[in-house]
C-alpha cells in the first residue's frame, strides 16, 4: 500500500530533481532517491533524504525503491547527454513499471523541445507535437508512452518550462552560453537572433511549482499537463540586462554566441551535438502561457528576474 506522503526522486543530484526533492522533505515527505554509489555523495546532498543503491536502468532496482511510495520524480537524465537516446526509454520504462506496481504518479519536467515551429509561436497544452529534432521526438515519445500508460492506472504529472537557469542547474543555456561558471563575467555571449523572444524558468520556481501540483492530487487528471510562463525576454535584452545589473557592469560587453564552434565540434563533443540541434529554439520566438497553471494553483510561483539571476550567478561563482 502506498503511503501518502513518500516519494522516490530518480535524478536527485541533478538540479530539478535535487531542488524537488529538498522542497518535499522540507515539507514532511519522506523522500528516497536512487543513486549508484551513495556513499560518495557529500553530507549537503544527504541532508533530509534516504539514499538507496541502485541504477535507474534496472527495473527491479526502481521497483523496489518505490515500493510504498506515492510519487515518483523522474528527473534523471545521463550526464553530459552522453547515449541520451539509448538511454533515456529505457529509465522512463523502469520508472512506469515501478508506479504500476507501487500505484505512484509519476511526475516529470517537461520541456519545449516537443513542439516543432509549426506551432509557434503562442504554444498551449494541447499544440500539436510535430518536433524536427531527433531530442524532440524522443521527449514526444516519452510523453506518449506516459499517456498510454495513464489509461492503465499510472497517474502522470508533466509541467513543461522554458529554458533552465539556476543556482543549481545542471546542464543548461546560461551557464554553457552566456557566462562562463567559476569566474568572475566580463562578457556576455547570447544565443539568440537579435530581437527574438525567449523563455526561460527559473529552477526554483519550477521545482516550487511542481510541489504546490503535487499537493493539489485531488485536482489533477490522471494526465495531467501544465505550462509555465516563466521568465518571458521578448527581444532578449531583459536577460542581459539583469546580468548586468547583478554584476554591477552596466557597460558589461554581450555579443554573439560562437555557433561556428559548436558546429566544428559537434562530432566529438555530445553536448555540443545537443546545442546545436536546438538552435532553432533561439530563431523564432516559442511562447508558452500558464492560464491552466493558475486555474489550479491560483498564481505561478514567480521569482523576479533580477533576484533569480543574482542568485544564479551567485551559485555559479561569477560574482567575483
Amino acid at each position: 500500500m502506498a503511503h501518502e506522503k513518500t516519494a522516490l526522486v530518480l535524478g536527485a543530484t541533478g538540479g530539478i530533481g535535487g531542488e524537488v526533492a529538498r522542497r518535499l522533505a522540507e515539507r514532511g515527505w519522506q523522500v528516497r532517491a536512487l543513486n549508484r554509489d551513495p556513499a560518495k555523495l557529500t553530507n549537503e546532498a544527504k541532508a533530509g533524504i534516504t539514499w538507496i543503491e541502485g541504477d535507474a536502468m534496472r527495473t527491479d532496482d526502481v521497483v523496489a525503491a518505490a515500493r510504498g511510495a506515492s510519487l515518483i520524480v523522474h528527473a534523471v537524465n545521463p550526464p553530459g547527454y552522453r547515449r541520451w537516446s539509448e538511454l533515456v526509454l529505457p529509465m522512463l520504462e523502469s520508472t512506469i513499471a515501478a508506479a504500476r506496481a507501487s500505484g505512484a504518479r509519476i511526475v516529470l519536467p517537461g520541456t519545449v523541445y516537443n513542439f516543432g515551429p509549426d506551432a509557434f509561436p503562442e504554444v498551449d497544452e494541447t499544440s500539436a507535437q510535430k518536433p524536427g529534432t531527433r531530442k524532440g521526438a524522443i521527449r514526444v515519445e516519452m510523453e506518449r508512452r506516459l499517456e498510454a500508460a495513464s489509461g492503465e492506472g499510472v497517474r502522470t504529472l508533466i509541467v513543461r518550462a522554458g529554458d533552465f537557469f539556476g543556482p543549481k542547474a545542471a546542464n543548461n543555456w546560461f551557464s554553457q552560453g552566456l557566462v562562463k561558471p567559476g569566474q568572475p563575467v566580463s562578457r556576455i555571449s547570447y544565443p539568440g537572433k537579435r530581437g527574438t523572444g525567449h523563455q526561460w524558468a527559473y529552477l526554483p520556481d519550477v521545482a516550487e511549482t511542481m510541489v504546490r501540483l503535487i499537493e493539489r492530487e485531488g485536482a489533477l487528471d490522471a494526465f495531467a499537463v501544465f505550462h509555465m510562463e516563466g521568465h518571458w525576454d521578448a527581444d532578449g535584452s531583459e536577460m542581459i540586462g539583469a546580468i548586468r545589473r547583478a554584476t554591477g557592469k552596466p557597460g558589461l560587453k554581450a555579443g554573439a554566441f560562437p555557433w561556428w564552434l559548436v558546429t566544428l565540434a559537434s562530432p566529438v563533443v555530445p553536448l555540443f551535438k545537443e546545442m546545436g540541434e536546438m538552435r532553432y529554439l533561439w530563431q523564432v520566438p516559442l511562447r508558452m502561457g500558464n492560464q491552466r497553471l493558475r486555474s489550479v494553483l491560483g498564481e505561478e510561483p514567480h521569482t523576479p528576474l533580477d533576484a533569480a539571476v543574482r542568485a544564479t550567478l551567485k551559485g555559479l561563482g561569477s560574482l567575483g
